[in-house]
């Protein structure tokens, strides 16, 4: 049986909202199924994640999806909806006549189309009037190199997006240069490291992140605590106002639970507690989070373990880049298990190593990916199943919030 990976790296703007993602396709770990084409490969990608999985993995942002020469010389990307799709040409496509022929084709019917891992070339020039986003890695294409071409096009209506943007500072300076776009984990880290004391509010976000992963809920228990919240309380009881089940005004927590549900209470309050803590921080952040707590809980069941500190795991695994403060220093304050502690700190035991696997995941590591799976005994196809799952259910608790 054959098995298809999915991974997604959000692309930025220079306000730090996320536009768009790129979607990842490979053929397996360590080429793992060597006689399926680069052209079958993305296909059966396609059909089994984007047609299925298309709405719920993107929302209203754009897909930027790799396709390989073949694939656009035959017009592959026409079999997909041209509105949030962006086409993007690899590096190693040769600028070819019938290249170009279809490239002009995709962007009279309306496509977006980009060209990946760009290096300035001549041969390129006849391509430019169809080309919506150049992408440069900067670890290929100096941002200073790359500042040179996008001021020869600066009347042009092409976009620019900066490629493995891994710090702060980078950023800054692809923004000065005039990049549009950004791609890459900069923003999962801190942006500036401050030394300061954890406020009441952040306590009560921990507390009732501990409850809410118990396998069995205390409902006294979290009612008591969001009851010291207003803001939690008010987005709660709101939520479930707002469900079309809801024939006469909610006006307490118990009725909520009702009819938001065991489940849907779970997770649509670990989304509301993780987000409260820094309101200024791109959104994807806080759905970052929430999707490596949920995709950590998925396979730690596996093991038949309790999965509740899998998913604190996951959660509080962007905690530095929320707060602005060292991962150390927060969790040194706060009454966490100390498994959970050493697996966010040194990535050590069983939950270390389930969080350094969705890490590996997010980025494309496939070596990395098979390495660790291999470790931990855990299928291929399981593992490929959690990821999707954690994707489509973040994306919901992101819409209903």
């Amino acid at each position: 049986m054959t098995y298809a990976y999915i991974a997604r790296q959000p692309i930025l703007n220079r306000r730090k909202d996320t536009i768009g993602y790129e979607l990842l396709f490979r053929d397996g770990p360590e080429n793992k199924f060597p006689d399926v084409s680069p052209e079958l490969a993305t296909s059966r990608l396609l059909t089994d994640h984007f047609f299925s999985a298309h709405y719920d993995t993107l929302g209203n942002c754009l897909g930027f999806v790799n396709f390989p020469y073949e694939s656009l010389i035959n017009r592959i990307p026409t079999l997909f909806p041209a509105g949030n799709l962006v086409i993007e040409i690899l590096e190693d496509c040769p600028p070819s006549d019938d290249l170009l022929d279809a490239v002009k084709e995709m962007s009279e019917l309306g496509y977006i189309i980009a060209l990946d891992d760009f290096i300035p070339n001549p041969q390129w020039k006849r391509f430019l009037p169809y080309i919506s986003i150049i992408k440069f890695d900067i670890r290929l294409v100096s941002i200073a190199k790359a500042q040179s071409f996008i001021h020869k096009l600066s009347k042009s209506k092409i976009k620019f997006l900066a490629e493995k943007v891994e710090t702060y500072e980078e950023f800054e300076h692809a923004k000065n240069a005039g990049f549009d776009y950004f791609q890459g984990y900069f923003f999962s880290k801190p942006e500036v490291l401050q030394t300061k004391t954890l406020s009441p509010a952040l306590h009560t976000v921990v507390q009732l992140c501990k409850e809410i992963s118990k396998a069995d809920l205390d409902f006294a228990a979290i009612e008591q605590i969001i009851s010291q919240d207003v803001s939690l309380s008010y987005k709660l009881l709101s939520t479930a106002n707002s469900s079309p089940l809801v024939n006469s005004k909610i006006r307490s927590f118990k009725q909520a639970v009702v009819y938001l549900g065991e489940e849907k209470l779970r997770k649509f309050v670990a989304l509301l507690a993780i987000a409260s803590t820094q309101e200024s921080k791109p959104s994807h952040l806080y759905a970052l989070s929430i999707q490596r707590a949920r995709f950590c809980e998925l396979v730690y069941q596996q093991f038949d373990c309790d999965a509740s500190s899998a998913f604190l795991t996951g959660l509080f695994s962007l905690l530095d880049s929320l707060l602005d403060q060292p991962l150390e220093h927060i969790l040194a304050s706060m009454p966490v298990d100390d498994d959970v502690k050493r697996a966010l700190l040194d990535n050590q035991g069983m939950l270390g190593q389930v969080l350094k696997l969705i890490k590996a995941y997010e980025l494309a590591h496939w070596q990395e990916v098979s390495t660790i799976s291999q470790a931990l005994d855990l299928d291929e196809k399981h593992l490929c199943d959690c990821y999707t799952a954690s994707v489509k259910w973040t994306t919901g608790l992101v819409a209903m919030s």
